[in-house]
């Protein structure tokens, strides 16, 4: 049987739906819909009285019936089309840090997860997804991490920045001994999970706010040893490029060495555990000149519209010609069935 083709970071894109899976005691918590008045096209959802744009980074090169997962045999076709085996799905609306109270967060979490279940449910095993753990909470973020295992969740989504902790707090540490015991990764992806720094970072500057966050994620938890602390626990890390890996890298060789501790170089992926996604549009051959081949996949971004999109990544990768046949083939399949476990 040959490797499948795996889209590393797909999206769906949070409907009216999404909140018809929230339970009755927590309708309070249920997002509500804004139209403004003059009948712009811009539509909000609601949560706690904050207003969050609602179609802000939707593409126009999928169906509002296949990036919104309401219509599966669709999307299971736009996926054909693409010669793409998996889709491994991430949130729209968790990009950014809804709430300051564990209820809300718990109750749009729960909601969300279950359905992905049901999406996961339709999909014949292709639809893949990330579960969101509620963090306020870590017993009801283990409860859902469970819960995802159980129903075609491949992965545990994260945030660079969690509220007020960084993924190296000793908090987060019993997620991770569960993560382990499910086979599932720790996926950090380009989002802004602090609300403070969301106020603070206008959207304009989204490099900022929502792809740092994940690139110093994963320079801290290096630092801080993290993953040597878990071993078996492997980490992703999802629509923020690969061009970044050779600077960090560099930057952490020259911590290490004032530590005088050993840096692994070009093994810091494998030995960390860790995988990144890259884009067509990274220096390829320089980035896996520094960290081998074996630990990079790739992603659409299916639905959304920014600058991770390309709806063709994965076929682009392939004929592209700025990595051999061998490499894209990890790229495209061997690696992202090791990350997600497959």
């Amino acid at each position: 049987m040959s490797t499948p083709v795996i889209d590393a970071d797909a999206h769906v894109i949070e409907s009216d739906r999404t909140w018809e899976f929230m339970r009755e005691e927590d309708a309070a918590h249920k997002p509500r819909v804004l139209v403004p008045r003059d009948g712009g096209p811009d539509e909000y959802w609601l949560v706690e009285g904050r207003a969050f744009r609602r179609n802000a980074n939707v593409g126009d090169d999928t169906s509002p019936e296949t990036r919104e997962a309401s219509d599966i045999a669709k999307r299971l076709a736009h996926m054909d089309e693409m010669g793409v085996d998996v889709h491994v799905l991430y949130p729209s609306f968790f990009l950014t840090a809804r709430t300051h109270h564990a209820d809300t967060d718990y109750a749009l979490a729960r909601a969300y997860n279950r359905w992905l279940a049901d999406i996961w449910a339709q999909g014949g095993g292709r639809l893949r997804w990330a579960v969101i753990p509620p963090l306020f909470s870590m017993e009801r973020a283990i409860e859902e991490i469970r819960f995802g295992k159980e129903h075609g969740a491949c992965a545990v989504f994260m945030r660079g920045i969690e509220g007020d902790h960084r993924l190296s707090d000793p908090y987060m540490f019993p997620l991770y001994e569960e993560a382990i015991d499910l086979d599932m990764p720790i996926c950090v992806h380009a989002a802004a999970g602090s609300m403070p720094a969301f106020d603070v970072v206008d959207r304009d500057f989204g490099f900022s706010k929502f792809k740092l966050p994940a690139v110093g994620a994963f320079h801290d938890l290096i630092m801080q040893g993290t993953p040597q602390r878990f071993p078996e626990l492997r980490w992703g890390f999802i629509e923020i490029s690969a061009s970044w890996l050779p600077y960090a890298m560099n930057d952490l060789a020259l911590r290490f060495a004032r530590q005088k501790r050993d840096w692994p170089g070009e093994d810091v992926l494998r030995e960390n555990n860790m995988w990144v996604a890259c884009q067509t549009a990274d220096d390829l051959a320089y980035v896996i000149a520094c960290a081998g081949d074996d630990h990079i996949v790739i992603g659409t971004d299916y639905g959304h519209n920014d600058t991770a999109t390309e709806i063709l990544a994965l076929r682009n990768l392939r004929d592209g010609g700025k990595v051999s046949a061998a490499t894209a083939d990890k790229i495209l399949g061997v690696n992202a069935e090791r990350l997600y476990a497959l």
